[in-house]
């Protein structure tokens, strides 16, 4: 380490000058001291340049060691011996070249015998400070003392501490035998950064290569000072490298009552190369369960990355024969894709994978971990894209794989795949060269776009694979054009909107129906009628259009106190009315070929059947002409008044601030024009607020019309039928949620406390000093919770409506620093039940860690107790308790 070093010292001692205006001093004058002044080491050349010396000789002589200045200092003084081959450095010493640097409170050259001495100063306290303190590159580590031997490139340091990876080497004694090796006895290994380690293996006997691995003879634990010499181990071996490499994967181990003992998360990784890496990991049970997983990363710089996972689980519950007996295998396909922005800005390419089937997520969930988390979820869904921009154009275009599952219903939804062709808005009357306002009819704009879709929904996943394309798979294309055209303004504050639009669905094939009284057919959702329905393929061209028109305002209402001492300035209310007009013809007629007039029963009564039904972009437009009034009311409240809280500034100006009051408050319905019956279309009531800190969100469907006794809506007036508050109409749903969260004050928020404008900035104002002296006990905790109702109207299956209440609470308490305390769950008001709730304690043992987490209940019930290390390298340095929720089955 330190050859280079003393080389150049060895060589440059003759010829050093130490630089030091206005006069020279050379090493001959050992009596002079330099205080304080870094110096820079020299070569002679002027001695040089006097030699006579042939070519030969020349050639002959050893290149120089010597390539860079050596710098070095000392804060108190810097002495030379009277035959100049021993240097004293004093007091914070430094020596620097190229890349190597040493500290220490004292270093000595010796010249003479070829080796360098550094120690630290320790004092009447028995302290030591000034350790001396050795750098090159990566590789740096402390000591007490050190000595070391620049021909024979060996060295002797006590009490060293070398940082090797993720842990730290203590030793009283080292060899250094080589460049980066080491050879000691009685050291201790340990991943704890304190003084004095809580833990640490005790080796008889290592073998340390810097920055690649250790090597120890017998070896144990000890902890707290309490050694453990069961068991003990023969042999260790610690990869210390500081670039990843390829390795075996130790597995954890346990036992469960239903799997029994298992190991787990074993395997092997390849570090493969710098563009990607593979994981191969199983798991085996006792009792006949196993499972296996395939995991990788990939990265290409300013390009791409990702990573990849597949797993494979089969699990074995009760004995082969019994009627007790399941073996159920599942999988997970994870996936995820990133494309550096810097890469192309005009293409793209993600992918947001993950599937499984129905019950992994059920089976193969670690509680304690995220197996709470995963447990609950229920929706699954993966996108895989693809978009590209035409740059200069208004055109783009993308391409999207979709899958979505539900693991309650075990149904499942592909779109493979889905593709989209966008025109951008264009404006065909605009000049590009123009001068003067707009025109009215240069703000006419158009813009397209075409989706084809190829998807099957709602299958069950393992009837998927038995699915016939032609026939369950759904198909189109589907065209819309938009055209907007100029807006204008009514009186000033009234903006209106015109506006037409046309779409266009494009199916291979389409519906005949015909009435078969003597058999009874089956349809595609499993209803059973007499009414035959027959495949025609071929291209089936849907296509409608609607005009419509918009008109919006604002129209606002201001209240200011009378009283001028009044801490409100004003309260504000804006009301945001809008209605439109949308006109949709008769798409039922006869001529239009959409729907089909079909004899329904024996008596010779009629039924119009959608010959486009169930159309991926749904079926044909609906019978009858449309021409509705749309009218919405949006409401937003606001109050202004003094901020009593403000404390940023001591002068007289009144600092004022907003307040919502209501958040927002609307109403909206409709009403068809043309319609012979149920012209109106039910109210629909949102409010939101803030109270008190708690957000508050409510909503509400009224309905105007009375139903009958099969609770089918009938043309009759709820206000004429019904008294009180019933005659607004039927409630047939409503809902309501609201939430809070409470958090202690931070340090920062009590310590910044204004004082009364005399005395110190942050002081509170009447407090006695002598409470500064004490510890500032405090519990850092927050508390939240979330409440939701929703009530849905009478119908056949429920006569009284249906009702559902959940209340959700969360929170967690840190009764010190290193205790924390976390807690989570979900009441069922209605079904007077917890769902899953859990429980979760940790303490934080500096190096090590205690976590506690229980489930008291549910599918999920389970405990684990586990206590270990925080070193990545040493996970299987753990005591652990446990019974996992899996003994539950």
């Amino acid at each position: 380490m330190y050859r280079n070093l003393i080389t150049y010292l060895f060589l440059l001692f003759p010829f050093l000058i130490f630089s030091q205006e206005p006069e020279k001093f050379t090493l001959g004058n050992f009596n002079d001291t330099i205080n304080e002044t870094p110096e820079i080491a020299l070569i002679d050349t002027i001695a040089a340049d006097t030699l006579m010396m042939d070519s030969v000789a020349i050639d002959s002589i050893k290149k120089p060691i010597i390539e860079d200045p050596i710098v070095y200092s000392a804060e108190d003084s810097i002495v030379v011996s009277f035959d100049g081959q021993r240097v004293f450095l004093y007091k914070n010493a430094s020596v620097k070249y190229q890349q190597i640097e040493l500290t220490a409170y004292y270093i000595e050259l010796d010249l003479e015998t070829k080796q360098i001495y550094a120690e630290g100063l320790r004092d009447s306290t028995g302290t030591m400070s000034g350790k001396p303190l050795f750098k090159q590159g990566s590789e740096e580590y402390e000591s007490e003392t050190m000595r070391y031997n620049f021909e024979t490139e060996k060295a002797f340091i006590t009490k060293v501490v070398s940082k090797q990876g993720e842990g730290f080497i203590l030793s009283d004694r080292t060899k250094k035998i080589g460049p980066e090796v080491f050879i000691t006895e009685k050291a201790k290994y340990t991943t704890c950064d304190a003084e004095h380690p809580h833990f640490y293996m005790h080796l008889t006997k290592a073998k340390v290569i810097s920055n690649n691995k250790i090597v120890t003879g017998p070896a144990y634990m000890v902890l707290e000072d309490f050694p453990l010499y069961f068991p003990i181990l023969p042999f260790g071996y610690f990869p210390s490298t500081p670039t990843y490499s390829s390795g075996i994967i130790v597995p954890t181990y346990g036992e469960e009552a239903n799997r029994g003992f298992f190991l787990r998360e074993g395997g092997y990784y390849w570090a493969a190369g710098e563009y990607f890496d593979l994981a191969l990991k199983g798991e085996i049970y006792s009792k006949g369960s196993w499972g296996t997983q395939l995991h990788t990363n990939y990265k290409k710089r300013y390009k791409f990355s990702g990573g990849f996972d597949f797993r494979y689980n089969v699990n074995v519950y009760g004995e082969s024969g019994l009627d007790t007996y399941t073996r159920t295998p599942q999988y997970q396909v994870m996936w995820s894709h990133s494309q550096d922005q810097k890469a192309n800005p005009s293409r793209t390419f993600s992918a947001s994978v993950n599937l499984s089937s129905s019950g992994y997520d059920r089976q193969n969930s670690y509680a304690g971990q995220t197996g709470g988390n995963n447990y609950l979820q229920t929706q699954k869904s993966s996108s895989i894209s693809y978009s590209q921009r035409f740059e200069n154009t208004p055109f783009s275009m993308s391409v999207n794989l979709r899958h979505s599952q539900n693991s309650r219903d075990t149904t499942i939804t592909l779109s493979l795949p889905e593709m989209t062709f966008t025109m951008a808005k264009v404006y065909p009357f605009r000049k590009k060269n123009r001068s003067g306002p707009v025109r009215f009819y240069e703000k006419f704009g158009i813009n397209y776009t075409a989706n084809m879709r190829n998807s099957i929904s709602n299958v069950k996943e393992y009837d998927l694979l038995k699915k016939s394309f032609p026939n369950d798979w759904k198909n189109g294309i589907k065209h819309n054009i938009p055209l907007a055209f100029p807006g204008f303004n009514l009186a000033k504050y009234i903006n209106v909107s015109p506006s037409i639009s046309y779409d266009e669905k494009w199916y291979f094939k389409k519906y005949t129906y015909s009435y078969d009284e003597d058999q009874i057919f089956t349809d595609e959702y499993g209803r059973k009628s007499h009414i035959n329905q027959d495949t025609i393929p071929g291209l089936s061209r849907v296509y409608d259009y609607s005009y419509s028109l918009s008109a919006s305002t604002n129209i606002y209402g201001m209240f200011i106190p009378r009283n001028p001492n009044s801490r409100i300035k004003g309260i504000r209310h804006k009301l945001s009315p809008s209605a439109s007009f949308s006109y949709r013809p008769d798409f039922g007629q006869e001529r239009f070929e959409y729907w089909q007039k079909v004899q329904i029963d024996s008596s010779g009564n009629f039924g119009y059947y959608d010959v486009n039904q169930g159309g991926v972009y749904g079926g044909s437009p609906e019978r009858g002409a449309s021409g509705s009034i749309s009218l919405a009311l949006n409401n937003n409240l606001e109050m202004k008044m003094i901020d009593t809280k403000d404390t940023t500034s001591n002068s007289k100006e009144i600092k004022y601030k907003k307040v919502k009051l209501i958040d927002n408050f609307s109403l909206s319905s409709s009403y068809n024009l043309i319609a012979d019956s149920l012209n109106m279309a039910p109210i629909g009531i949102r409010a939101r607020t803030t109270v008190a800190g708690v957000s508050i969100n409510m909503g509400s469907v009224v309905d105007p019309y009375m139903v009958n006794d099969n609770y089918q809506r009938i043309n009759q007036w709820a206000w004429n039928n019904r008294s009180g508050i019933g005659k607004i109409g039927r409630l047939t749903s409503a809902n309501l949620s609201f939430g809070m969260n409470f958090n202690s004050k931070s340090k920062k928020d009590k310590n910044n406390v204004a004082g009364d404008g005399e005395g110190e900035e942050g002081v509170e104002p009447g407090r006695p000093a002598i409470y500064d002296e004490y510890a500032d006990f405090s519990l850092p905790w927050n508390f939240g919770f979330d409440y939701s109702f929703n009530y849905s109207g009478p119908s056949s299956g429920a006569p009284d409506g249906r009702f559902s209440q959940t209340l959700g609470m969360r929170g967690n308490v840190s009764l010190t620093e290193k205790w924390k305390i976390a807690m989570n769950t979900n009441f069922d008001i209605q079904a007077r039940e917890f769902s899953y709730t859990s429980l979760n304690i940790s303490r934080d043992l500096h190096c090590w860690q205690m976590t506690f987490n229980f489930v008291p209940f549910g599918y999920m019930k389970s405990y684990s107790f586990t206590i270990n290390a925080k070193s990545a390298m040493l996970k299987d340095l753990m005591l652990k308790k446990q019974e996992s929720h899996y003994d539950n089955f």
